[in-house]
């Protein structure tokens, strides 16, 4: 089953906590880790990145990116426009992703 364009751009604009998660789960979540308005803390990846991981859902990875200052302002922003209901105001498609026609 094909997912056309325009379901596309309804998952998008129906956006929640639940599909902005990446894929991967944090088991070992550290005794001493600073949680940022009781929602994330931010870690160090052993590839140099950072990752913000959630407390609800427990260890759930959020957001990863070069800075932990940037991964900390985006988390926040991200989290703040899902709790009002506007990060669809911030998203858009540049491309479907889908090809048409004959290759």
């Amino acid at each position: 089953m094909k997912t056309t364009e325009k379901e596309m751009l309804e998952t998008q604009t129906n956006s929640k906590l639940s599909t902005s998660f990446g894929g991967t789960v944090e088991k070992n979540i550290p005794d001493n880790a600073v949680w940022i308005d009781d929602a994330f803390y931010v870690k160090k990846t052993r590839f140099g990145l950072y990752t913000s991981v959630l407390k609800e859902p427990l260890g759930q990875h959020f957001l990863t990116g070069a800075t932990e200052d940037g991964v900390l302002s985006i988390s926040r922003w991200h989290l703040k426009c899902l709790q009002d209901g506007t990060l669809q105001d911030h998203t858009f498609v540049v491309n479907s992703g889908i090809v048409v026609g004959k290759l």
